[in-house]
């Protein structure tokens, strides 16, 4: 039997999952690997760990399925890595990730700018620390001796092939988050590339997602045992995870949007428009062919209650436990609020100096009123990014994805709060179903694949307008504390400000 592969490299672990001809899961890993902080506000990781991952992953599932043939193995990648090579491709640093902060000062002086808004119009990409532009203008400000040094700056996908093909090449999808690639042209940006003061063969050539490439024969990885099953499968390039969760979950309409949380949280919306916002509060990224995505990235998702649960509550209890104290209490939590940006924040705020906010506390909030006041903070983010969407697209379903679609409060606070129905498909791997989506296509394979939809979720009207209140204080308290959080933001301890 014929079967496809999706690997999906993402923050902390990367997936493969086999998909058969109909869309069906046969086989599924996961490999961990560790993120990496040697100072503060930096987040990196070994690229090499990564190239085992995925190598090892394969190779779990071609022994798993050892009677069956792997047709084709396409690639899903997360966002906003960068990291520098040498001439003969050894890693110069590790691969800094979408989570560094170190060039937040930088990005805050670009973003003030009109280059930098000009930029953001260019390419779609705020200006942030997370962006790749910013960590190379880091580099050169901070590393110059580094930066004279540095024959490639790739990201984690692209090493990726280049250790399996020797080629550098970046599909569309990745380069357009690189905040260097123009969204229009899809081509690498004259103006960016001069004012950070690196050639464009400095960069990986651009490609489109239907990019295929098969090992040599007699190369290294050809012979590494592990791979002995895919000598004749097809890579395919594929694309980024956001963009490619769009399409595996099936919300490719112009009326549907896809909001996604696990350890972070995202909105996207899939289109045929390159659109960007006067006040840079959103993205717009390509996904393949003549489709982008628009939207905006959170820092702070399930991580969040994560923190709750192990830092304040410090409570040996399941999420699952914490879910249930959460259900006894009403929605608005008597007047309790969180601002969930412990780990400062992407859209729509876009300010690596935001902290978290306990608002209204008094005696007679509980843990219960705790858990919630959490669950429904990260909420109100995702709202705030979604309703810029929303002024410029009906939306009529949204699409909900990831590991916060194990919890039906959390669905039903959502629903409630966009007074909109959620779906929940059953595309669980989404990001994967959707690398493999492109590769069939590349490959001239016909599927017709439609994600079932698991459950289905309905507003509660009189629970809207409760959220609503408080969803407008959420944002005048963010605005009113906005310039104390420059302050604290010195003071990493002082994360949670409790008023």
């Amino acid at each position: 039997m014929n079967y496809y592969i999706g690997i999906d490299i993402g923050t902390t672990s990367t997936k493969a999952v086999a998909f058969s001809g109909q869309g069906e899961i046969l086989a599924r890993e996961t490999i961990g690997y560790s993120i990496l902080h040697p100072q503060a506000n930096y987040s990196e990781q070994n690229p090499d760990e990564i190239l085992e991952a995925v190598i090892n992953s394969i190779d779990k599932i071609t022994r798993t399925l050892k009677n069956d043939n792997p047709v084709l193995i396409s690639f899903s990648a997360a966002m906003h890595s960068i990291m520098a090579v040498d001439e003969s491709g050894n890693a110069l640093t590790n691969c800094i990730i979408w989570a560094d902060n170190r060039a937040a000062e930088i990005a805050e002086q670009l973003k003030e700018t009109e280059t930098g808004n000009t930029f953001y119009h260019k390419t779609g990409v705020p200006i942030h620390a997370m962006s790749p532009l910013c960590k190379l203008l880091w580099i050169r400000e901070n590393d110059p001796a580094l930066f004279a040094r540095v024959h490639k700056f790739i990201g984690n996908k692209e090493y990726i092939f280049f250790r399996l093909f020797g080629k550098y090449i970046a599909d569309t999808a990745m380069a357009s988050a690189s905040g260097m690639l123009n969204i229009q042209t899809l081509r690498w940006d004259e103006t960016v590339l001069d004012y950070a003061g690196i050639a464009e063969q400095q960069l990986s050539a651009v490609v489109s997602a239907s990019h295929k490439e098969y090992l040599s024969a007699g190369s290294k990885y050809a012979l590494d045992e592990r791979l002995k099953k895919v000598t004749a499968t097809a890579f395919i390039i594929g694309g980024s995870d956001g963009a490619l969760s769009n399409l595996g979950s099936g919300a490719v309409s112009k009326n549907a949007m896809v909001i996604s949380m696990g350890t972070s949280s995202a909105v996207r919306i899939t289109t045929t428009d390159v659109y960007t916002d006067e006040q840079m509060r959103t993205f717009c990224y390509h996904l393949a062919d003549h489709s982008y995505i628009i939207g905006g990235a959170s820092n702070n998702g399930a991580l969040v209650l994560q923190w709750l649960k192990e830092n304040l509550l410090q409570t040996n209890e399941t999420h699952e436990q914490l879910f249930k104290l959460a259900e006894t209490i009403d929605a608005g939590c008597n007047g309790l609020l969180f601002i969930p940006y412990i780990l400062g924040e992407r859209a729509p705020v876009w300010n690596s100096n935001a902290r978290g906010i306990f608002f209204g506390l008094d005696v007679t909030h509980t843990k219960a009123h705790l858990v919630r006041s959490v669950m429904e903070g990260v909420i109100y983010n995702i709202y705030s990014i979604a309703r810029i969407l929303m002024e410029k697209r009906k939306v009529t379903e949204i699409y909900a994805t990831g590991g916060f679609t194990q919890s039906p409060l959390w669905l039903q606070i959502l629903c409630d709060m966009f007074n909109c129905n959620v779906l929940v498909s059953g595309a669980v791997e989404s990001s994967a179903l959707g690398s493999v989506k492109i590769g069939m296509n590349a490959m001239g394979i016909e599927n017709k694949w439609t994600p079932k939809i698991t459950q289905t979720y309905q507003p509660d009207s009189i629970k809207h307008s409760t959220y609503l209140k408080q969803f407008e204080k959420f944002e005048r308290i963010y605005e009113i504390a906005k310039k104390e959080m420059s302050t604290t933001a010195a003071n990493p301890a002082t994360a949670g400000l409790v008023v």
